[in-house]
């Protein structure tokens, strides 16, 4: 067989699962599957949200942005708010220019350094925000109907502390 080819038999297969990638009985492993459904709750998740938010005109992009702001010590940054959901600062300078567009943020020179931007929710923007959150929060509920406060928390940690993992570069603790 040439590299590229098509593998047409399991006999071809056989090279490959089990050797080189993990094998198909009991695929994937829990470890695995964890991490799999960690990702499709997080894609499916956020898919549904902007289906929602899509009926008022908003997104969940928009919502993600603005509830930063909005929970933001004051002062703080357009940078740090990107740092703070996540994303890159042209991806969130776009969102940010259309937010403004619709007078839902406001973006104040700082006066110590003028290439800052502090970030604001107006009135209106509260007012959009109370809408998107009171449509998540019931989807939220509706998720976590009849889990447990003490299993929501004890995931919580858990995910809290697979998220602080990968924010450090999944660097191993130090040993003495």
């Amino acid at each position: 067989m040439t590299s590229g080819a098509a593998i047409t038999t399991a006999k071809d297969e056989e090279r490959f699962f089990g050797t080189i990638l993990p094998a198909k009985e009991g695929y994937p492993a829990p470890e695995l599957g964890l991490t799999i459904a960690v990702v499709l709750l997080g894609r499916r998740w956020r898919a549904l949200i902007d289906e929602k938010l899509r009926e008022i005109g908003q997104s969940a992009s928009r919502m993600e942005a603005m509830t930063a702001i909005a929970y933001a010590p004051p002062k703080t940054t357009q940078i740090q708010i990107a740092k703070r959901i996540g994303i890159e600062g042209p991806t969130l300078t776009r969102t940010l220019d259309i937010l403004e567009a619709d007078g839902l943020v406001e973006r104040l020179a700082d006066p110590s350094d003028r290439r800052n931007k502090h970030m604001k929710v107006t009135e209106a923007g509260f007012t959009a925000l109370s809408a998107m959150l009171a449509i998540t929060d019931k989807l939220r509920k509706r998720m976590l109907e009849e889990i447990s406060d003490a299993d929501v928390r004890a995931n919580l940690g858990f995910l809290s502390l697979l998220l602080e993992r990968i924010e450090t570069g999944l660097v191993p603790p130090e040993t003495d």
